[in-house]
């Protein structure tokens, strides 16, 4: 922000540079733009880590671990893929990935919202204490593994022990489920949960049939 007012965009050309210098780069320029666009990110990790600042960041390539980890606030969009523990305890803003992404996928988020467009790895959503997940391909064991708040949102399959020891929040999935969590059950979405799912996903550039919507299965602490 410069004399109340922000700036344009600016370009970072990530090549040959080091992550703690990429981080610096980003949080010093964030201050006084309204975009910050990554060339040749080169899946570097932990890029926006820690990020506070009110911010659109676009990553023309591929993330490596720990992207946006404890970001509170900026909209972070990857062109490409990205490695483990996406978005990481976010708190605030919103991390949108169009490739695939690796285990953790929004790991311990509190708010804010995770989109993977692509398919994601193992404990997807774990520990995570609000805000939303959502993937659009399939995610691999223990998918919301000591969820306590939150929605997670799968439109593929997930694989053994969805849900294992969830405490509180919902993980909906659209596609296969081959076996439920310790603490897990599966219930049948209400009316006001299909709404409120096709809110979300229409949002978010998902389109889905209007009966796709009955069909997501429910899943929660079995109480």
């Amino acid at each position: 922000m410069i004399g109340g007012f922000s700036m344009g965009e600016y370009v970072i050309d990530a090549n040959g540079m080091e992550e703690k210098e990429l981080n610096r780069t980003i949080k010093e320029q964030a201050k006084y733009h309204d975009k910050l666009i990554i060339d040749n990110p080169d899946s570097k990790h932990n890029i926006c880590a820690g990020l506070t600042e009110d911010v659109e960041i676009e990553i023309n390539g591929s993330a490596g671990y720990f992207i946006g980890t404890m970001a509170h606030g900026p909209r972070i969009h990857i062109t490409g893929n990205a490695g483990w523990f996406a978005g990481d305890n976010m708190t605030d803003g919103e991390l949108v990935i169009e490739g695939t992404a690796g285990d953790g996928a929004g790991q311990g988020i509190y708010g804010g919202t995770v989109i993977v467009k692509g398919n994601v790895g193992s404990r997807t959503g774990e520990i995570m204490k609000g805000g939303t997940v959502i993937i659009g391909g399939n995610s691999g064991f223990m998918t919301g593994l000591l969820m306590m708040g939150g929605k997670l949102i799968i439109l593929g399959d997930v694989t053994e022990d969805v849900g294992e020891s969830i405490m509180r929040g919902t993980i909906f999935v659209l596609g296969n489920v081959k076996s439920l969590g310790k603490n897990a059950v599966m219930e049948e979405t209400t009316l006001e949960d299909q709404n409120e799912l096709q809110e979300i996903l229409t949002a978010y550039g998902f389109e889905l049939a209007d009966k796709d919507y009955a069909n997501f299965k429910k899943i929660v602490n079995m109480q």
